[in-house]
């Protein structure tokens, strides 16, 4: 992920040139337009915007400008995100003088830092499908003294990558970093000085301008025993309650997750998303076992690594959420995913409904994490956070097309997201999985951060416009939604440590509300979908206007369950008319 800093500034005469030869779109500009600049790795491009345009052409305009794809593409603006794609930016209240971020998902290109024994350092942005071979050529070209191919060794682990292999096969994570060797013939002396020993060496080598010369090396080194190191790192479980007694999935997630740590193995940052998410490795370092999120790496936390400005108010990215509690958030998204036959117990490990993989809280205390104000050994640097089982799987939804997808993997996340008026999903948190026996295509729904909000301002539903959504739910799917149970949902919740807001808990009881009540009215998930998510920023869903007109029909007091009784009741009427 790549972080770029957008400031929109007063239009000046000798700007408009610039913008105008970048953008290609308009031949002639209205005094009403502005002149965003963006930053991408330290190059600062210009590009031209009206207030009318939609966020959708300002993104196609960098694609056009910069390259970056547009569905690689995040804007985020005072603390939220520019998500809805066809509102136009003044909608979002930008004017001269803000300031944007453009967050990037660069997941073709892989972050390599080339370290030499000496302690010089090269980094480079690099294509996976490159070999090793251009790596060396990017160092001769930027290195004084790697000129000669023949004499650079490149080593990962213990081992010398060969020229022609690939970087996507040899690096695991989104960052890697690789150690030069150049091979000189050089003369080694040691002599032992009491219990040292003292070693030269003279290696010949090149100037800068291809000459000649000597270099020598001198120095004293001491012989120590090595001894056992005391741990430095602390994974532990976060339970609040001592009746809860965790299943064998999850002792299994994370003594995989501590194993991996103990042996050494450094947290891999993710260059996707907004906040920071770590892929945790196996005790062999070759595997990915789970991925963890600390709460105060979320977008808009104190120790967020992705640049987005500290939260002014705590809201979240997305309306109705608050920053520190994403983590919470994909725990709770696990709890709820009941399987078939309902909740599931504490030591229970039966798959859920919509398939979210096993998620807990847990505490870690580790160097690999980011630290602001820089890491120390104790209780100050304990980061607190999701711990969730990775999942293998051969992409997301977003990288092919929806035609292939399952019917019922594709209704069963659809039950999931309008229950829980997920706010974010889209086709890249969507994991497919290629089942090993049959071949068939299985769906595995992450990253649910942003789901429970306190409001339906930004629900956002990828799905809603794949083929699967127009086709009717199952017998099955049917009286599953009938088994659901929104006040034992927030009492699980509740007892899992939880105790959700007011405003959070009246959204669940709405969103499931309105789900069981258009399955029995055999609506299908794009007509139930469509009625939680707006069209445009401004106009209001009809959920929220449900919820609007309940609010002013009910006298100040009302209870909340009298309040929610008069939703039923609207929400009946609404959904009748829409059938007829």
């Amino acid at each position: 992920m790549s972080i770029a800093t957008v400031a929109l500034s007063p239009v000046y005469e000798d700007n408009l040139n610039s913008a105008s030869c970048l953008s290609g779109q308009h031949g002639s500009w209205s005094n009403d337009s502005i002149l965003i600049f963006f930053t991408v790795g330290g190059s600062v491009i210009p590009l031209r915007v009206k207030e009318s345009d939609s966020i959708a052409s300002v993104k196609f305009r960098i694609q056009t400008s910069k390259g970056f794809f547009v569905k690689k593409q995040k804007l985020v603006f005072d603390g939220k995100e520019l998500a809805r794609n066809n509102s136009c930016v003044g909608d979002y209240g930008v004017a001269e003088g803000n300031i944007l971020h453009l967050v990037l998902r660069l997941s073709d290109l892989l972050a390599i830092t080339v370290r030499t024994v000496c302690g010089q350092e090269f980094e480079f942005h690099v294509d996976r499908k490159r070999n090793v071979g251009y790596v060396k050529q990017q160092i001769a070209k930027k290195g004084k003294g790697f000129r000669n191919l023949r004499e650079q060794e490149l080593i990962l682990d213990g081992e010398e990558l060969e020229d022609k292999r690939l970087i996507d096969d040899i690096c695991k994570g989104n960052e890697a970093v690789l150690h030069l060797l150049v091979r000189k013939s050089a003369k080694v002396q040691a002599k032992s000085v009491q219990k040292d020993f003292e070693v030269s060496i003279v290696a010949s080598t090149s100037d800068e301008n291809g000459a000649d010369a000597v270099e020598k090396l001198h120095g004293r080194f001491q012989v120590v025993a090595l001894n056992t190191v005391p741990r430095s790192f602390i994974l532990e479980p976060l339970i609040v309650n001592s009746k809860i007694t965790l299943s064998p999935v999850v002792k299994q997630l994370i003594g995989n997750t501590f194993d991996g740590i103990a042996r050494g193995h450094q947290p891999i940052r993710s260059s996707e998303g907004s906040g920071g998410a770590y892929f945790m490795l196996d005790s062999c370092g070759k595997n990915y076992v789970s991925v963890f999120k600390p709460i105060d790496e979320e977008p808009m936390a104190v120790n967020n690594p992705r640049g987005l400005p500290l939260s002014v108010d705590g809201e979240g990215l997305k309306k109705g959420t608050r920053v520190g509690e994403g983590a919470l958030r994909e725990v709770a998204a696990y709890i709820l995913d009941h399987p078939k036959s309902g909740p599931r117990s504490t030591c229970c490990d039966e798959k859920g409904f919509a398939g979210v993989p096993p998620t807990i809280m847990v505490k870690c205390l580790h160097t690999g994490f980011n630290y602001a104000e820089g890491y120390e050994h104790s209780s100050k640097s304990l980061k607190i956070g999701s711990l969730q089982m990775f999942m293998k799987n051969c992409g997301s939804c977003e990288d092919m097309g929806p035609r292939a997808f399952p019917v019922d993997d594709v209704h069963r996340i659809s039950v999931l997201d309008i229950r829980l008026a997920n706010a974010d999903r889209h086709a890249g948190n969507i994991l497919v999985q290629k089942d090993d026996k049959d071949g068939q295509l299985v769906l595995i729904p992450i990253d649910h951060g942003y789901c429970l909000p306190e409001n339906f301002e930004d629900c956002t539903f990828d799905w809603l416009y794949w083929p699967q959504a127009k086709q009717p739910y199952s017998a099955e799917t049917i009286a599953y939604i009938k088994s659901l149970d929104a006040e034992k949902d927030i009492e699980l919740l509740k007892f899992h440590g939880w105790t959700i807001s007011v405003a959070c808990a009246r959204v669940l009881r709405i969103s499931s509300m309105l789900l069981k009540k258009g399955a029995e009215r055999g609506l299908t998930p794009f007509a139930i979908g469509r009625l939680m998510c707006r069209v445009t920023l401004k106009k209001e869903s009809i959920i929220e206007e449900i919820v609007e007109e309940a609010e002013e029909g009910v006298l100040p007091g009302t209870s909340e369950a009298a309040f929610v009784q008069s939703v039923s009741l609207i929400m009946d009427q609404r959904l009748d008319d829409l059938i007829k």
